[in-house]
């Protein structure tokens, strides 16, 4: 990856920068301490893969700033890149990917959703973030990490930069799969020893079964023969209920004989009463014809009466009709005559209104007089009030002008009072001002010193963080040691043991050998626990410890932005004061000229002569408003004479027509009076009254009599029924004796047969009598039957159970062959997935690969830092070292013990000593000698060429001729990168560089400039 072009926006420090890296190849970024150097290189990363020193993702973007955007092309397999990162403080982001085409256009390659873009940027790189860092990016206080990790934790730190992890996770699916298996061969084992256990109760369940079928076999001949003797005592029941049948019927016969015997002697009852009723009426046949006889002629006088009954009444209602017509007619009549008197009455009062009104005719003529008088005197004053009210409204005017001038001069001077009072009193606070300013100026030079400080313990409490993190790992891994290395002593414990690694049979020599290599492990792995567990404690504490005071500085840090703004706003409030001490004597002066002006009534002086001499003129006119209103007020007052007038000539013209209206009203009156006495005696509906009085005198209609009439025919009514009854009688008399006939006839005839059916009946009983009763007998033999059912039904149902067993037994036996074989199966592959375990672990693959990587590294490690040194210097890793107890002169080398290490011995012209002996820049040049062998090897790994180089802060340690020589160990490994760029603040280093980034810290951010 070769680095092109980097712009930042809103990123860390920096508000708007950009980079263009065509044309640097060995480059220097120096700056003072917080200049923003560091920021520079980790736009790199963040844009990459969204990676920096930032604690949470929104403290990448610059204070103040909402949204956050980096731009990095760069050079790839021949191909220019560009990635775009942006992000914006809601939480919402983007990143593009982007390849220039041949035509120079990028082309996006950009996937659905950032993860997918990252996944398909890491492939293309073939790099991640970690190796970065670890490779290509030497970063700030991250170069001695390596070398200040004990011994026994450089090996961990080692895997970690080799990503042998993987084979950690390879382990880690083995031991499960191990282990699922382990399980499945105990359920397989256990389900075996079920399926044998319950194969051994087959010979009994047969035996069951065959005594079974026997019981079956004996029930089934008793209920057989219990069904035969069940069918006689059946056969002889039918018979008998045969002839209980015919009993019945024969007994119904007889009580059907002795109902209807009853029947007959009822009805001969009844019809010999209709006989005796009939015969008494016969009897009195010529008596019951006189009196109907005199029934029908009471019944000829009714309807006479009737037909007398409604002429009556019609001429009555005729009567009634006419004289309610007559009385409508009068009241019509009455009602006229009524409304004509009051009308009569009305005239006569208003007549009587019109003479009080005529009485005042000399009263209002004299006001009428006076009123034209007034009028003439108002129409004058409107006359001249048309003259003077334009006059007037020029008054109004130039009036409001000069009020207007008078309120603007003196509005005018209000203000540069309040101007001036109030620049005195800011001139008052200008020495406060100063010290606030010169105070906050020192406090926020200690909160950024403080800032830095706090940079520096973020950066410490981070890397305990990783220390413990990888202290934790190391403590998990070292235990689940400790159970495999359990479990192989219990398996080496047990008699006739096989080896725990190839599962082959131990003879004692070998035996004892494997068991002491193992608890000599387990006793090394105790003691490696015990110490992570130890300096787990320790970085543990140290880690709260700087948490602590990191959270002490950033609560004291909290008020850094609120104390800028203070500044800034007594800085801004500092320079106002500046501008009013300018314009206070400009101010003081104009108030003056203001205060003569309005003392002398010097402005708007054309304005007032022009008032004074309108005020002349007004006043040559004789005009009063106050005149002119009393005039108003006086017409006002004589206009009721004017009202009076036209009332008296409404009152004359009115007299003349009531009395037209009181003569034609009389008039009315006695012609209405005259009407109504001849409709009371000569009209026609009087004279039609009259004619019916007369028909209904001639009527002689007499109410009494009829009702007499009607009594006497009510009471005779009951004759007509008793002759009705005598005709009936006369034609059903023949038929009546014709049904007694009968009856007898009939009641004899049922004597005769309920005598044969009595004789029936005693027959059938001897028969029934002759046949002996087996109910109880049957219905024994039926519940013996259903006993025998039911004893059939369970010995079947045990018969298909035990059959059912014993077909599940011989599947069980069928499945046990095959269970058998997978049972060796899932043990064999327990066996491989142990042994992948061991392979993937720690000791197998992982410390093969470490084994074969250390010779590299030490090479290449060598051969940078001979030229650091000058040839002086020589690094040796030394990965296995005897334990305490053997480094006694009496252990010999075959009974020695080794653990695994990581040791460092540096050897000089003096012989050999350990890191911690060598000065400041000695260690640097060691730690940057095999950092950098690392980043290669890393790199080498990783697939992709390390074509770019980034060293921060690494020389600050050194002495001049140390500096010299790193600078030609950088020189000397320049062609090995496309671009190496180093970081420091030391002015004497970054001379020695022909191409300078310099960057510098401004209000607007950080600011970057290239020198070449």
């Amino acid at each position: 990856m070769i680095p092109l072009q980097l712009s930042l926006k809103n990123f860390l420090s920096y508000t708007e920068a950009s980079l263009d890296f065509t044309g640097l190849h060995t480059a220097c970024i120096c700056g003072a301490n917080g200049a923003g150097k560091s920021s520079l290189l980790e736009g790199i990363t963040w844009a990459i893969w969204g990676e920096c020193r930032a604690v949470s993702e929104d403290d990448a973007i610059s204070n103040g700033a909402m949204d956050v955007r980096v731009d990095f092309t760069f050079g790839m397999h021949g191909e220019t890149c560009r990635i775009i990162r942006t992000r914006q403080r809601d939480g919402s982001g983007g990143l593009e990917f982007q390849i220039q085409t041949s035509g120079g256009q990028f082309r996006t390659l950009t996937q659905k959703g950032i993860r997918s873009t990252q996944a398909l940027i890491d492939d293309y790189l073939k790099i991640d973030y970690d190796t970065f860092i670890n490779s290509a990016y030497l970063r700030q206080g991250k170069a001695d990490e390596f070398m200040l990790k004990k011994p026994a934790d450089r090996k961990q730190i080692l895997a970690d930069l080799l990503k042998l992890d993987r084979y950690e996770q390879l382990a880690d699916r083995a031991k499960e799969s191990a282990k699922q298996y382990k399980l499945q061969v105990e359920i397989l084992t256990e389900n075996l020893a079920a399926d044998r256990l319950q194969l051994e109760q087959i010979e009994e369940i047969t035996q069951q079964r065959d005594e079974v079928k026997v019981q079956l076999t004996q029930l089934q001949q008793v209920q057989a023969v219990e069904k035969q003797e069940l069918e006689v005592f059946k056969n002889i029941a039918r018979q008998r209920e045969t002839w209980q049948q015919q009993l019945n019927w024969e007994q119904k016969r007889d009580r059907e004989l002795i109902q209807s015997a009853v029947q007959i002697q009822a009805d001969l009852q009844v019809l010999t009463t209709d006989k005796n009723r009939l015969d008494g009426l016969l009897n009195r046949s010529a008596e019951i014809s006189i009196a109907y006889q005199a029934y029908l002629d009471l019944q000829q006088q009714v309807e006479v009466l009737d037909r007398q009954f409604d002429l009556h009444q019609q001429a009555r209602s005729k009567q009634q009709q006419l004289q309610q017509q007559l009385e409508r007619q009068t009241q019509e009549f009455q009602l006229t005559l009524g409304k004509s008197q009051a009308e009569l009455t009305l005239v006569i009062q208003q007549e009587q209104e019109l003479i009080e009104i005529l009485a005042t005719t000399g009263d209002v003529t004299k006001a009428i007089a006076q009123l034209q008088v007034c009028r003439q005197r108002l129409v004058e004053l409107d006359r001249l009030q048309v003259e003077v009210l334009p006059l007037q409204q020029e008054r109004i005017l130039l009036e409001g002008k000069i009020d207007r001038e008078t309120a603007k001069i003196q509005a005018k001077l209000n203000e540069l009072i309040l101007r001036e009072r109030q620049v005195k009193i800011k001139t008052d606070e200008h020495p406060q001002l100063v010290d606030r300013l010169k105070l906050l100026d020192t406090q926020i030079t200690e909160l950024e010193n403080k800032k830095i400080y706090q940079k520096r313990i973020e950066d410490k409490g981070l890397g305990k963080k990783e220390n413990l993190q990888r202290l934790d790992g190391d403590i998990r891994n070292y235990r689940r040691q400790l159970v495999e290395l359990d479990r192989k002593l219990e398996l080496l414990e047990t008699p006739d043991a096989s080896c725990p690694l190839c599962d082959r049979p131990l003879d004692k020599n070998h035996w004892e050998h494997v068991l002491t290599s193992a608890k000599s492990e387990r006793e090394n792995i105790e003691q490696q626990i015990s110490a992570a567990e130890e300096k787990h404690s320790r970085y543990g504490k140290e880690r709260e410890a700087l948490l602590a005071e990191y959270q002490q500085l950033q609560r004291e840090l909290a008020g850094a932005e609120s104390l800028r703004e203070q500044r800034g706003k007594l800085q801004a409030q500092l320079d106002t004061l500046a501008e009013f001490q300018v314009n206070l004597q400009e101010i003081a002066i104009e108030k003056s000229q203001i205060e003569i002006a309005i003392e002398s009534k010097s402005y708007a002086s054309e304005l007032a002569a022009q008032l004074q001499a309108l005020i002349a003129r007004l006043a040559a006119t004789n005009y009063s408003e106050q005149s002119h209103a009393l005039a108003r007020g006086d017409v006002d007052k004589l206009r009721w004479a004017e009202i009076k007038q036209e009332k008296i000539n409404d009152a004359e013209r009115k007299q003349q027509q009531l009395i037209e209206r009181k003569d034609r009203l009389t008039i009315e009156i006695t012609k209405i009076e005259v009407d109504i006495n001849k409709l009371q005696t000569q009209s026609d509906l009087q004279i039609e009254l009259q004619q019916i009085d007369n028909q209904i005198q001639e009527l002689g209609y007499d109410r009494s009599y009829h009702n007499q009439v009607a009594t006497n025919l009510r009471e005779s009514q009951s004759i007509q029924l008793e002759y009705q009854e005598v005709q009936q009688a006369e034609k059903t008399y023949p038929q009546l004796l014709d049904r007694i006939e009968l009856l007898n006839t009939n009641d004899r005839q049922n004597s005769i047969d309920r005598a044969g059916s009595r004789l029936e009946i005693d027959r059938i009983s001897i028969e029934i009598a002759k046949i002996p009763d087996n109910d109880d007998k049957i219905r024994s033999i039926e519940q013996q039957l259903v006993e025998r059912r039911q004893q059939l039904d369970t010995n079947l149902s045990i018969l298909g159970s035990l059959e059912q067993q014993l077909t599940q037994l011989n599947n069980i036996k069928e499945q046990l062959r095959s269970q058998e074989e997978q049972l060796n199966t899932y043990k064999q592959q327990q066996k491989i997935y142990d042994e992948l375990a061991k392979a993937f672990g720690k000791n197998g693959i992982q410390a093969l690969v470490i084994e074969n990587i250390l010779p590299q590294l030490e090479a290449e490690s060598n051969q940078i830092l001979s030229k650091l040194s000058n040839n002086q210097f020589h690094v040796q890793f030394i990965t296995q070292k005897a334990t305490k107890g053997s480094r006694t002169k009496k252990a010999s080398i075959k009974t020695a013990k080794f653990i695994d290490t990581l040791d460092i011995v540096i050897g000089d012209a003096n012989g050999t000593r350990s890191y911690e002996t060598y000065s400041g820049g000695e260690a640097f040049r060691i730690n940057f000698s095999i950092r950098l062998a690392l980043a290669k090897l890393l790199s080498q790994r990783a697939g992709t060429p390390l074509q770019m180089l980034i060293v921060d802060e690494g020389f600050g340690t050194q002495d001049r001729e140390g500096c010299d020589r790193l600078i030609a160990a950088i020189n000397a490994i320049s062609a090995d990168f496309a671009c190496i760029l180093a970081v420091t603040h030391m002015p004497q280093f970054r001379e020695a560089f022909q191409t300078r980034i310099e960057v510098h810290k401004t209000s607007n951010g950080s600011q970057l400039q290239v020198i070449t």
